[in-house]
């Protein structure tokens, strides 16, 4: 058996303390769903956690080549590998209920699959994993923080998240230069958020895109409004809730030309 070569393209940096793994895996709740799908296996570290789970439906999804043929051969019983990129799978053919996502998930796209679970957030209503520290900070901060941002809103507007554990650049082959941080996100019960959905995105990206100025000037420079009397324009984007944007998408709603 041969080991995988980690490839600096692809993000790749594998998780060889078997505790942190086992972590990850249990950190999995299993409510509202039965069917798991883990991104970026690599050597499988995760991998046999996950399959001790005895979930009805798990499936993993690696786009190495040779990341496959190991876990082909190490894992001979598992019998749903999936040979692609996760960010162009079609997930209503993948499953056809609700599903959790796990993994220890490559830092330079762990931003896209969140935007891909926001995309499908009615079927995906739980994921843990491990994304590089900064970014699993900037997922679970709160209004007022320096690190509060685009994905703080996006994810917290659909879902609970819950800061796990951090861990350590050492227990990575190769190691990274940054530490890494274990999180849960789970569908919160937002069905609708009260506002027009498409162009709340686009607010709370306008807002954040020049988070040094306040809103009145990111919100005149981003859209046409007819009027500059609302009564939070002086606030900076890191000070409003998910509530407070929502409000301000439908006041910009209401007074755009």
């Amino acid at each position: 058996m041969y080991k995988v070569r980690a490839k600096k393209s692809l993000g790749q940096h594998f998780l060889k303390d078997k505790t942190i793994a086992k972590r990850i895996s249990d950190s999995l709740t299993g409510i509202g769903y039965d069917a798991v799908l883990e991104i970026g296996p690599g050597m499988g570290i995760l991998t046999q956690y996950l399959i001790e789970r005895n979930f009805s439906d798990f499936r993993v999804i690696e786009i190495d080549r040779e990341s496959i043929s190991w876990l082909r051969e190490s894992f001979p019983n598992l019998e749903k590998i999936i040979e692609g990129d996760f960010l162009r799978l079609s997930l209503d053919d993948l499953f056809p209920g609700k599903f959790a996502i796990a993994g220890n998930f490559p830092y330079n796209i762990s931003s896209q699959i969140l935007f891909r679970m926001l995309e499908n957030r009615e079927k995906v209503v739980e994921v843990t994993g491990m994304f590089q520290k900064e970014v699993a900070d900037r997922i679970c901060t709160g209004p007022g923080s320096r690190t509060y941002g685009i994905l703080s809103v996006l994810v917290q507007a659909f879902y609970t998240t819950e800061y796990l554990f951090t861990v350590s650049e050492n227990v990575f082959s190769p190691p990274p230069k940054v530490k890494s941080g274990v999180i849960r996100i789970k569908r919160n019960e937002t069905l609708l958020l009260g506002c027009d959905e498409a162009l709340f995105f686009r607010v709370v990206k306008a807002c954040f895109n020049q988070r040094r100025k306040t809103l009145r000037n990111s919100v005149r420079a981003a859209f046409p409004v007819t009027s500059d009397n609302y009564h939070e324009f002086q606030l900076r984007p890191e000070q409003l809730s998910v509530q407070q944007f929502v409000n301000l998408t439908n006041w910009i709603s209401e007074n755009i030309s």
